[in-house]
């Protein structure tokens, strides 16, 4: 299957950076490589248009796991010879110590693990608590002013909260979240096309960046997965194993793999900014880009086909347990 010699940029929501359709994790990827294999990794992947890197401290909450895989990204871009300039980076702001550790400490510690000055954009984490929405607000603003980074997004918030983040923003003359990082996928859907998130989209005040396409791997072909995964929001990990069986049989049919396809699904979303995910190996790197001609060649008969597979349908659209 054909494909684009790089791929396409859209914008990070309103008033956003371009960014690359594409972006590369951090979680259980650079730690998982030899380390020329992960440059020849990196550079192949800037050569393809993939410029936006998802890049995290996991030290925190149920990421309490001191991964080096941030200080390995760091080693890999300068030993590729990579400039700042040439890739958007986006970190992550953990709500789970917050705020007893505070936005700057993280950011402080983050940068100088990744070996650079600034991050282009940060994603703030969710939570299991009721946050102080009006403080993360102010202190993601006040590490704006500093020149950590210019714009942000959320991840799996409440949709309340988001709505009341947007609210004191714009009453205070603030930077408000303009991209939201969700769980996309064809078995999770509810949160990203459900009626509380998708006027935000509708409305262009936000852009959907799509994660967990794979739930952990599984969607992809790989039902039980060895290492740790995301979270199972509603307990449906059976049935998305079982609707893993479907994805296989779409992708025998239009000559693809599971992995083309369940980004291939993604990208059919107008609201999508970019798809984030997870690669190891140079291989699946090669797999995952050429899911855009699959969209673009059959994009109404996967839908179709993919449709049934919506499993989390009984799962709070807004985002609370």
């Amino acid at each position: 299957m054909a494909q684009a010699n790089r791929i396409p940029v859209r914008p990070l929501g309103p008033g956003g950076p371009d960014v690359s359709l594409f972006g590369l994790g951090s979680w259980n990827t650079w730690d998982r490589m030899e380390f020329d294999d992960a440059v020849a990794l990196l550079r192949r992947a800037l050569e393809a248009g993939v410029t936006l890197f998802d890049v995290a401290h996991y030290n925190m909450g149920p990421h309490a796991e001191q991964a080096r895989t941030d200080i390995i990204f760091g080693e890999v871009v300068r030993a590729a010879g990579v400039a700042r300039d040439e890739y958007h980076l986006c970190g992550k702001l953990w709500l789970w110590e917050y705020p007893t550790t505070s936005f700057e400490q993280q950011m402080t510690t983050s940068l100088e693990r990744i070996g650079v000055e600034r991050a282009d954009s940060v994603v703030v984490g969710d939570y299991m608590s009721p946050p102080d929405i009006a403080q993360i607000v102010t202190d993601v603003n006040e590490q704006i002013r500093a020149g950590r980074f210019a714009v942000w997004g959320v991840n799996n918030w409440v949709a309340a909260d988001l709505d009341r983040a947007l609210e004191f923003a714009a009453e205070e003359g603030m930077v408000a979240p303009i991209f939201a990082q969700l769980k996309y996928s064809v078995a999770r859907r509810s949160m990203a096309e459900g009626q509380y998130y998708l006027p935000h989209f509708t409305g262009g005040r936000l852009a959907l960046q799509a994660s967990d396409v794979f739930e952990g791997g599984i969607l992809a072909g790989r039902k039980f997965p060895e290492r740790k995964i995301g979270a199972d929001p509603g307990g449906i990990r059976d049935t998305i194993r079982a609707a893993a069986d479907v994805v296989a049989e779409v992708a025998a049919r239009h000559d693809a793999t599971a992995a083309q396809v369940a980004i291939a699904f993604c990208l059919l979303n107008p609201a999508v900014s970019n798809v984030l995910f997870g690669v190891s190996r140079l291989s699946q790197l090669e797999d995952n880009l050429a899911a855009i001609a699959l969209a673009e060649a059959h994009g109404p008969d996967l839908r179709a086909a993919l449709d049934p597979l919506w499993a989390d349908k009984a799962v709070n659209a807004d985002g609370s347990w």
